[in-house]
């Protein structure tokens, strides 16, 4: 009998740990960490004077708005992952987790920033918090099924992170917090249309109205993966010139911005799944490295 409740209690708690992980997922970690990165970096700019209790707390409820926004994503596009292979492992499509769990959990993150923003921080960022939640979950997310523009609405609360950074530092929103704004807002397109072109058949199959599902030539996606990549890369030399950064900022990034356009260059000319793979890589390796270096070249 003790070996039986042994092994029923052990069964209860990699039931348990396997529910946690999956809540875990639907807050897609990784890209939440990039965000609060960026916010991280907006906070620290928009600072006259660093304070440590007001860096925490925002961050706290910035990481909750981009924890509940995802796992709100996950929610509506639950039918369409189950109908891709890169995403039919994720807790919805694959049972580990139902709709109603993951529709109050994405909820209650999104109040929980909410009230940390309004509460302890102050009421310009827990406006840009909802304007966050509405855009991204409300307007971009279903509009995927609908049109291509989808990319461009959710483009504006995708670059949000370091605008609400700046503000929960400063209560304002200066130049200097659109030019983040800004970098971030032209990062994505290249960033998300190389991903649209990696996986377009699974994108297809689900319904979902990406640029390269519908512009099977590429003409179109690839126009813009370069368009915006030097869009990126002249934004990101402007806080230079605004005297944000100094020259180890202007160097390193044009040096970063050249392996981007090479890349995005070679995309346009191959137009395979590997030359998007590497305007894929060459995103993730960019911005990361360009916040972290207005910091530590402000």
């Amino acid at each position: 009998m003790e070996e039986l409740a042994i092994e029923v209690n052990r069964t209860r708690d990699v039931a348990f740990s396997d529910k946690v992980k999956a809540y875990f997922e639907l807050t897609k970690p990784r890209i939440a960490f990039m965000l609060v990165l960026t916010a991280a970096a907006g906070f620290y700019l928009g600072s006259g004077q660093f304070d440590l209790s007001l860096f925490v707390v925002s961050m706290l409820g910035i990481t909750f708005l981009a924890f509940g926004t995802a796992t709100l994503n996950q929610f509506v596009e639950r039918e369409s992952d189950r109908l891709m292979k890169r995403t039919a492992s994720r807790p919805l499509p694959s049972g580990r987790l139902t709709a109603r769990e993951a529709l109050i959990f994405g909820i209650i993150l999104c109040i929980l920033a909410e009230l940390i923003l309004f509460s302890f921080v102050n009421f310009l960022t827990g406006i840009l918090g909802i304007l966050v939640i509405l855009g991204y979950v409300l307007l971009y997310t279903p509009l995927k099924k609908v049109t291509t523009f989808s990319t461009v609405i959710g483009a504006f609360p995708g670059a949000m992170p370091p605008l609400m950074g700046w503000t929960a530092a400063a209560n304002e929103i200066s130049i200097h917090a659109w030019i983040l704004f800004s970098i971030i807002f032209f990062w994505q397109f290249p960033h998300f249309l190389a991903i649209a072109w990696m996986y377009r058949d699974e994108y297809e199959k689900a319904g979902i109205k990406m640029l390269p599902v519908i512009d099977k030539q590429g003409k179109v996606t690839i126009l813009q993966v370069l368009a915006f990549t030097v869009l990126l890369l002249v934004t990101s030399v402007v806080p230079f010139f605004v005297g944000m950064v100094g020259s180890l900022y202007l160097t390193v990034s044009m040096l970063l911005g050249a392996y981007f356009l090479y890349s995005a260059i070679q995309m346009a000319r191959k137009r395979t799944i590997a030359s998007a793979r590497q305007v894929l890589i060459a995103s993730v390796v960019y911005l990361p490295i360009v916040f972290a270096l207005i910091v530590l070249d402000s």
